[in-house]
């Protein structure tokens, strides 16, 4: 058992004990400049290629996570209709009032009026005794939203990123059930795989049943495996020109037999052609081929499921600011371990709460009984790629470095304890005092685990629930 497992650090920053390993251009304890790689952490695994399941285990895999979540849905068990009682507790869950109050930008608090007005925009008057169930593709990276209004709004803290409208994104190619329309009929209530919210009706594009479904199996396919990549320019077709694609993302494959030598006015022999979702003006789905160039991060077919690529996958977002909900074009904690595993074809919930405490993977779960030096002693254990879980986060496990672990995760806040001179003191006795550091990453980091903070009185070693692996 080592060291750490008997401490929890604190940290003298500035006394020189760091100088010549840490990165310089952080506040980041314990950090150097070569945990800022990938490579860095595979050095230290000794079977990183291993295969770790297979396509056919990771459908399986998939198969028990809907069945053992409730919050994941299969689209193909949608009914043909739902009821008014079962599509209006539908509305009620997926629009919620919030139990605090909440505010605009400027400070304003949303009044009575103003809840009323988004309340009537969910148009539940219009419920009918039976209500069919459309199907739709999205066409663009759109948001999901609690209720129907693009409207920020804010809790009492005033965390301007923390927009608490704001749920979730949908990706170009991801199929939707379509459950109702908004007042204004500019918004529509959809269910995808793993929530339910409100979509902007001009992001998706309705189709049958059977177009929507089989769009996800056709084959062959390509997959996103860069942070975003681009679809080419497209001048004369302006929906699908330089088209954002976020990592995870699905899309058929599509030959020159099919196309000819001649897409949207370029030669496609140095590019993959894809099958895009478009909306007619009507609202309808069609498809299109689109191009995305050869030097894009792509792959035919999802990656091989190793602890490298879980890695390299992982630090491809490095840098990328804090997106809640996906807001900003980019994710959150949870989105960024949704979009690595989604490289290799893994589902899972979307919420931390919902992954954390799920059934599927292997889990080792931590009570208020549980000691610092047990939970240490499973991280000890556990493997680089797993997931750590603590009330509202996820972080990914990187390994060990000169006993403490490190974890890279998309994370707002950043606080842990210095130690700082007394000025009131004795100098001969050179006093110092526990410092509470408050400083902010709101993005993809590398951090140490043990050191962080989420108060002066809790640290998230003491919070930490939840330990999974995905192999």
């Amino acid at each position: 058992m080592k060291l750490r497992h008997c401490l929890i650090v604190l940290l003298y920053l500035g006394s020189g004990c760091f100088q010549g390993t840490t990165y310089a251009e952080s506040d980041i304890p314990m950090l150097k400049t070569d945990h800022l790689t990938a490579d860095y952490w595979l050095t230290k695994v000794a079977d990183a290629n291993r295969l770790l399941l297979t396509q056919s285990e990771i459908s399986a895999r998939n198969k028990n996570t809907f069945a053992s979540q409730p919050e994941m849905t299969e689209l193909a068990s949608l009914p043909a209709s739902l009821n008014a009682a079962a599509l209006n507790a539908i509305i009620r869950q997926a629009s919620a009032s919030p139990a605090q109050p909440r505010f605009y930008a400027d400070g304003t608090a949303v009044s009575a009026e103003q809840w009323r007005a988004y309340q009537h925009n969910l148009n539940t008057d219009s419920v009918q005794p039976d209500n069919p169930v459309r199907f739709a593709l999205v066409v663009k990276r759109t948001d999901l939203r609690s209720l129907p209004t693009a409207d920020r709004v804010h809790n009492e803290t005033m965390a301007l990123d923390l927009d608490r409208f704001q749920e979730t994104a949908l990706f170009p190619g991801e199929a939707v059930g379509v459950l109702h329309q908004s007042q204004d009929k500019n918004w529509l209530l959809v269910q995808n795989y793993h929530y339910t919210g409100w979509v902007q009706a001009r992001d998706i594009a309705l189709g049958t049943r059977q177009q929507v479904l089989d769009y996800g199996t056709l084959q062959p396919f390509l997959v996103v495996t860069g942070a975003r990549v681009f679809t080419s320019f497209t001048p004369e077709n302006p929906a699908i020109s330089q088209l954002l694609l976020d990592m995870g993302i699905r899309l058929p494959l599509l030959s020159t037999a099919e196309t000819g030598h001649n897409v949207h006015g370029q030669n496609p022999h140095a590019s993959h052609i894809v099958q895009l979702p478009v909306r007619n003006l009507d609202g309808s789905l069609s498809f299109t081929p689109a191009l995305i160039a050869r030097q894009q991060d792509v792959s035919v077919g999802y990656l091989p499921y190793t602890t490298a690529n879980i890695l390299q996958q992982a630090f491809k977002f490095l840098g990328d600011r804090y997106g809640w909900g996906h807001d900003y074009d980019s994710r959150d904690c949870t989105g960024f371990i949704i979009e690595i595993y989604r490289s290799f074809g893994l589902l899972m919930p979307r919420n931390s709460g919902q992954q954390g405490e799920g059934s599927y993977g292997q889990n080792i779960r931590f009570s208020s009984q549980s000691s610092h030096a047990d939970k240490l002693a499973a991280i000890d254990n556990a493997q680089v790629g797993d997931l750590i879980y603590r009330p509202g986060h996820v972080m990914l496990y990187l390994g060990d470095d000169n006993g403490e672990p490190f974890v890279i995760h998309s994370v707002h806040e950043l606080a842990y304890f210095t130690h700082r001179k007394n000025s009131d003191a004795d100098s001969s006795a050179a006093a110092t005092q526990p410092a509470l550091y408050q400083g902010i990453l709101n993005g993809v980091a590398v951090t140490p685990l043990t050191p962080l903070q989420l108060t002066a009185d809790s640290s998230y070693l003491d919070k930490i629930y939840a330990i999974k692996s995905l192999r």
